[in-house]
């Protein structure tokens, strides 16, 4: 079977379930769409790495990278090779010495696991097909616009951010439970209140 190879596009807070969120993946070559729901730990570890934040203390995905990294272990890519019953199954394939071996894992954390490995990740035809979403051509103009528009629009970072919006934030991180990130920006009002 050919592999079809993926990219993350999208990480939001899910519409249907309670305190999931939905991670949107899309086929490099093509115009679909897979969404995975995954939990809010696995999003919040996803969300972390891509945005090249550096947790305090290692994520339980971080320490798995060091620990593989320590015995010479590489993820060199993951893949969504199987769905059932709507749970999509998922391995890492690893490389260790010129060995190549197969870890089945669950999607949300090979994801998270694949990103700190910075490896590719790939589904097959069968899974696009019966779980894809086929983007119009109207909905894939305005995806572009969206990317580029965001490629052009600065990204702020925690100084640029005015002390209003970092409590607006603070509030918003308590409520979610996302203590880390909670702390860097309270960090950050003690020290421009200072």
């Amino acid at each position: 079977m050919n592999k079809i190879k993926l990219e993350i596009v999208g990480l939001s807070y899910s519409q249907t379930q309670s305190g999931a969120y939905a991670l949107v993946l899309s086929e490099v070559e093509g115009n679909r769409r897979l969404p995975i729901i995954i939990g809010g730990f696995e999003a919040q570890a996803i969300a972390i790495e891509l945005e090249k934040m550096v947790p305090t203390r290692p994520l339980t995905h971080d320490l798995f990278k060091s620990f593989a990294s320590t015995f010479n272990i590489t993820v060199t890519e993951v893949i969504i090779y199987k769905l059932a019953e709507g749970i999509f199954y998922s391995k890492l394939v690893c490389e260790q010495n010129g060995d190549i071996v197969e870890i089945d894992a669950r999607t949300s954390d090979a994801i998270a696991i694949g990103v700190r490995f910075e490896c590719p990740v790939y589904t097959y035809e069968s899974i696009l097909s019966s779980a894809g979403i086929l983007l119009d051509q109207d909905a894939l103009e305005e995806d572009d616009l969206l990317t580029e528009a965001m490629e052009k629009e600065p990204k702020q970072t925690i100084e640029t951010i005015s002390l209003q919006e970092l409590k607006n934030q603070l509030n918003q991180a308590i409520d979610d439970e996302n203590y880390e990130i909670a702390s860097k920006i309270r960090d950050e009002i003690k020290k421009r209140s200072s």
